[in-house]
């Protein structure tokens, strides 16, 4: 499956990433969608895949900046992935993995040398193949199981 990523840049691409979103958390998930969309929206970058075809197939958001230094206790460097989502006509094709280098590379742009994300507990094993490494105890949010993950960019 090819698909290109960008950055979101109008309200067309916004409205994609939050049907993503919808479609992946909400519906498959069950997140509360009071809970999925949240203040850190307005000033992060979204990533947004879409097929050939136009269609949304996956995104991500990069939380950067002094969002990210009360979000990830401080750390000077540190940068937030979060709401990485693949519609599931889409898994299994990489394109996961593409979403997270793509964030990291945005990261990297804003001064990034660390990234940190939250995973959920059956996603360790995706991250873990891109060289995140698991931190501190498993807790609940949103009702799922989720661990800490961080990675050197």
């Amino acid at each position: 499956m090819t698909a290109a990523i960008r950055v979101a840049q109008d309200a067309a691409d916004l409205a994609l990433v939050r049907w993503v979103r919808r479609e992946v958390f909400v519906v498959e998930q069950n997140v509360p969608e009071e809970l999925e969309y949240d203040e850190y929206d307005a000033t992060s970058v979204h990533l947004l895949a879409v097929g050939a075809d136009g269609a949304a197939l996956g995104t991500g958001r990069l939380i950067f900046g002094e969002q990210a230094l009360k979000l990830t206790g401080g750390v000077a460097g540190r940068v937030l992935l979060g709401r990485l989502a693949v519609v599931s006509a889409a898994r299994g094709t990489g394109l996961g993995a593409e979403l997270v280098r793509a964030i990291e590379a945005a990261g990297r742009e804003r001064g990034a040398v660390e990234l940190e994300l939250h995973a959920q507990v059956q996603a360790l094993g995706f991250y873990e193949r891109l060289g995140y490494l698991a931190e501190g105890p498993e807790y609940d949010d949103a009702g799922i199981p989720h661990r800490t993950m961080t990675r050197v960019l």
